[in-house]
């Protein structure tokens, strides 16, 4: 036997000690997955809503003066914005299939393949789903640890393929977790009022870093290139339940049961079964009268992103922020150092801690390739960009790699 099937031997005694049961899981392997799409079509203040929620200040998404410069001439969506039209947080739903009793989940990271649609008012987005593949391993958090994928391909009402994204799933016993202890109980941290200032010195430097550029096309990409340091934060209960409500299906009544087939989620008839802790089961009769008790952070498995006390019955130490948001974060800075022209045509982000209440994220990046026979460049230049997210501890949080469509002097991306 060879060392790889010897560690994964291993791995699979040790999830039968601790009763973690993924039998359920391979029956899910390739099959189309149930789920809900948008009633009505993309509003534009759906997009501003979503810039101010992941604190985009890039006015090509909000103000409608200065985006009718643009080569779009009208507010367009940032290319993160396609992930707010999932009716699954965030596009992890079709990662999470089987069921493994006592389990929680992380968002484990995206890749994304854009195609090149962009997203604007009036546009309706629906998606595919399916359960992608899957791979048990030992992780010093909890022990045994399944990592999942899963896929969700955005189309818009003309049948134009938006982007596919393939989100990994990280689902684990809590009380393996809780045992472990990898994260001690802590508040926030606390800043000075000197550290908040320069925190806001660095965001403006950030800011005026793609206002300058403005609605020119970035022609001098070159290998080395860094971009200017992005802070987000301190991140807060406000601030990331502002994030949320950015997410349309979080808005009562927006979303329907289209298409066939089932979920280990909640699914368009409530009646999935993922194994969550019973203290995040949500309550489908209940919803019925008060929609708030079928909201996932007030009532079901993603309340404990918004209470020290649910986080911590999952090995979270305080609240923490949204996976889907931190890829969100990447993109956006990403797409803004690359201007209206530059479009990001795939991007790989691996998330690696999460980012608590109190904490600071901090955004760089760097040009590692230009490449010119790049076959997504489509006859123009690739750029391969790496970007790093740490906390002010410089404990890393997120990193991405991605490929960027750059323009020419006469022909635009995409």
């Amino acid at each position: 036997m060879s060392s790889d099937k010897n560690k994964e031997a291993k791995v699979a005694e040790q999830a039968a000690a601790v009763e973690f049961d993924i039998g359920d899981t391979a029956r899910w392997v390739g099959v189309p997955l149930a789920g809900n799409n948008m009633k009505e079509p993309v509003h534009v203040n759906d997009i501003r809503r979503w810039a101010q929620a992941m604190q985009n200040p890039n006015p090509l998404y909000y103000d409608e003066a200065y985006a009718s410069q643009s080569r779009f001439g009208r507010i367009v969506a940032p290319q993160s914005f396609v992930v707010a039209t999932s009716d699954s947080g965030g596009g992890a739903a079709p990662a999470i299939q089987g069921k493994i009793p006592g389990t929680h989940l992380l968002f484990g990271g995206d890749e994304w393949w854009f195609h090149g649609p962009r997203i604007f008012a009036g546009d309706r987005i629906r998606q595919d789903r399916m359960f992608f593949d899957y791979k048990l391993s030992q992780t010093k958090f909890a022990g045994p640890t399944l990592f999942s994928r899963g896929d969700t391909t955005y189309i818009n009402d003309r049948g134009e393929i938006i982007a596919k994204q393939r989100a990994t799933g990280i689902r684990y016993r809590a009380d393996e977790a809780l045992k472990r202890k990898q994260y001690e109980a802590s508040g926030d941290p606390e800043w000075t009022d000197a550290a908040l200032d320069e925190l806001d010195e660095q965001k403006a430097s950030w800011i005026r870093s793609f206002r300058q550029l403005g609605h020119e096309r970035r022609l001098d990409a070159k290998v080395g290139d860094k971009f200017v340091r992005r802070p987000i934060g301190p991140h807060s209960v406000t601030s990331m339940a502002i994030e949320w409500s950015a997410y349309l299906v979080m808005v009562w009544g927006s979303f329907r049961s289209e298409g066939h087939g089932f979920t280990s989620t909640e699914g368009a008839d409530w009646s999935g079964d993922a194994g969550w802790l019973p203290e995040f089961a949500r309550d489908p009769e209940g919803a019925k009268i008060d929609p708030h008790r079928g909201d996932p952070v007030l009532n079901g498995p993603a309340r404990g992103h918004l209470g020290a006390r649910h986080a911590r019955l999952i090995g979270m130490p305080r609240g923490y922020g949204f996976g889907a948001s931190m890829g969100a974060w990447l993109l956006d800075y990403i797409s803004n150092w690359a201007g209206e022209w530059g479009e990001i045509v795939y991007c790989k982000s691996s998330y690696l801690a999460p980012s608590f209440t109190g904490d600071v994220a901090f955004l760089d990046g760097e040009v590692i390739d230009i490449s010119l026979t790049n076959p997504r460049g489509l006859g123009q230049p690739v750029a391969t960009v790496k970007v790093t997210m740490a906390n002010q501890q410089h404990k890393p949080m997120a990193s991405a790699k991605a490929e960027v469509r750059l323009p020419t002097p006469t022909s635009p991306a995409g």
